[in-house]
């Protein structure tokens, strides 16, 4: 920190290297902010600047996990046909199983939402339930993340669709190339924008075995006539203006190319959701419907953008190792709810 009084800098010496959005505030002598780290969960810390004492108001998670189960990020960067991009790799963490000689784990490529916005490391719930099941988990700040830099954001202006995929498959190449991952059973996830890159990936790029997409993007023109007012310019730069760019809406929308999916795929959607209404999903389901690609699709009452009720959250987590078991060829320890997937 920085004393006004005499310019001295001093380190505060705090054990979190990362704050959750932009949740920094000072009152006197004191400083609170949204705080993380690699292996802590976020939390509510509180500093006094004058004593350096620091203070937990609140975590995000009561119940600490044991730390032999807990998947540490490694920060990765690979090349893409734009230069370096920048990743967090999660290997499987369990000290109780011990996989086969010579095996090694299948991904999970997860894609934030945004899109430029940026993953951070840190002990994320949904990424552990996979890394302690045997599955890695690869989080990607594809190009347009923010984080590494003006030039390194402007890389998706009007190219969403096309960088953020290359990016995503070029992360698992790096991976399975260094050995660490089986290049051969690779998943791709994520939600609102990420589960567009998802079905984007699934849709015009043959490299993912399968993927499942929360909320995600279908219909590109359809989600500029019904997306709520905040976000209603944010496709201009993302993609061009209208009516000029409407072959590139339609060209990059992932039920243009729904009929050329051949992997298996899961939809997850709430049905109160907002900023990108179930009628999204609900083409995609009907697509693959036609053209019998096997999907599962669940549909969660109560639920907006971003799924909010633990039983919901849970269930997410549950299908998703479920479906990706049942595409992978394993059969998970844990005892799951049933899943029907349409068409396999």
């Amino acid at each position: 920190m920085t004393f006004i009084a005499d310019g001295e800098y001093e380190e505060a010496g705090v054990p979190y290297d990362s704050t959750r959005g932009p949740t920094l505030r000072g009152y006197r002598n004191k400083l609170a902010w949204v705080a993380a780290s690699a292996t802590e969960p976020p939390l509510l810390a509180l500093l006094d600047a004058v004593s350096n004492e620091l203070e937990v108001l609140s975590r995000s998670i009561e119940q600490l996990l044991d730390d032999a189960f807990v998947s540490t990020a490694e920060p990765i960067e690979f090349p893409t046909v734009d230069g370096a991009g920048y990743a967090f790799y999660y290997p499987p963490a369990n000290p109780e199983f011990t996989a086969p000689a010579g095996e090694k784990p299948p991904l999970v490529v997860n894609v934030h939402g945004g899109p430029t916005a940026q993953n951070v490391a840190g002990p994320d719930p949904a990424f552990l339930y996979l890394t302690s099941r045997g599955i890695a988990v690869v989080d990607v700040n594809y190009g347009g993340s923010t984080g590494y830099g003006r030039e390194y954001v402007q890389r998706l202006e009007q190219r969403w669709g096309p960088v953020d995929t290359a990016d995503s498959i070029a992360a698992a190449r790096y991976l399975a190339e260094r050995g660490d991952v089986d290049g051969e059973r690779v998943a791709i996830t994520g939600g609102s924008a990420g589960g567009y890159t998802t079905l984007y990936a699934l849709a015009f790029a043959d490299f993912f075995a399968t993927g499942a997409s929360f909320f995600g993007v279908t219909d590109l023109l359809g989600f500029n006539e019904t997306t709520h007012k905040f976000e209603s310019q944010y496709d201009r730069w993302l993609l061009g203006p209208l009516p000029e760019a409407e072959a590139t809406y339609r060209e990059r929308s992932p039920v243009a190319g729904a009929d050329d999916v051949r992997v298996p795929v899961l939809l997850l959607q709430g049905l109160d959701d907002k900023v990108v209404p179930p009628s999204q999903a609900e083409v995609m389901v009907e697509a693959f419907r036609r053209s019998g690609v096997p999907f599962a699709y669940i549909a969660f009452e109560g639920e907006g953008h971003g799924f909010r009720k633990a039983e919901n959250i849970k269930r997410s987590y549950e299908a998703c190792l479920t479906f990706f078991a049942r595409v992978f060829g394993f059969e998970p320890a844990d005892e799951l709810a049933p899943l029907e997937i349409k068409n396999l």
